[in-house]
């Protein structure tokens, strides 16, 4: 792909955007995930982040909610965007995501937070270990855990938000139906929601 001529012209300029939401990230540049062979990710990042970067926007939560009782999660797959707002909606947050590989594994719909871990355990479900039988049967706690730092277990089973170690992971395909955030999002996240928090995914 041939570079543009001008450092100023449109590609460069979402580039750089590119290169903004990913911030958060750059202390964890180098980490490699241990699962890094046996997840299917995104070929052409150029044409994720041209799609991500035009839709990244700030939401009204009226379309989504008929109140924000409890506070509110919208998570849009299209746009691999999570939104917040707080039950008397003083506080809205927006972040972006990873979401599941496939259509498949997407669950849409409305759910709820039913549990909060911080240092979450993970172990792959029956259908991970059929498509991926290299994987662990269980990780703790850690730089190795698919969880990231914390997690918000919803009421769907097998269904979390939580964050990822990978960063490389957030605003692509790359899950196997949870949906991902940066540790420092998922920890600001894990901050401002309760348990019974509203979550619809579209």
């Amino acid at each position: 792909m041939t570079r543009p001529k001008s450092p100023h012209g449109r590609r460069a300029f979402l580039a750089t955007g590119a290169a903004f939401l990913a911030a958060p990230a750059l202390a964890q540049s180098t980490y490699t995930s241990p699962f890094e062979n046996s997840t299917q990710v995104e070929r052409d990042l150029s044409t994720s982040s041209r799609r991500n970067i035009s839709s990244f926007r700030s939401l009204d939560w009226r379309p989504y909610f008929s109140n924000t009782a409890n506070g509110a999660v919208l998570v849009d797959t299209t746009s691999r965007a999570l939104h917040y707002w707080s039950e008397d909606q003083s506080i809205y947050k927006l972040y972006p995501t990873s979401v599941p590989l496939t259509e498949e594994l997407t669950r849409l719909g409305r759910t709820s937070v039913v549990r909060k871990v911080v240092g979450p355990e993970w172990r792959p479900t029956p259908s991970m270990k059929e498509r991926n039988p290299e994987w662990p049967d269980y990780v703790g706690p850690g730089p190795d855990n698919p969880l990231g730092t914390h997690a918000l277990y919803l009421s769907w089973t097998y269904y979390r938000i939580h964050g990822t170690h990978d960063t490389r992971k957030i605003g692509r395909k790359s899950s196997n139906g949870c949906i991902g955030l940066y540790n420092e999002h998922i920890a600001e996240l894990f901050g401002l929601t309760n348990v019974g928090t509203q979550v619809l995914l579209i």
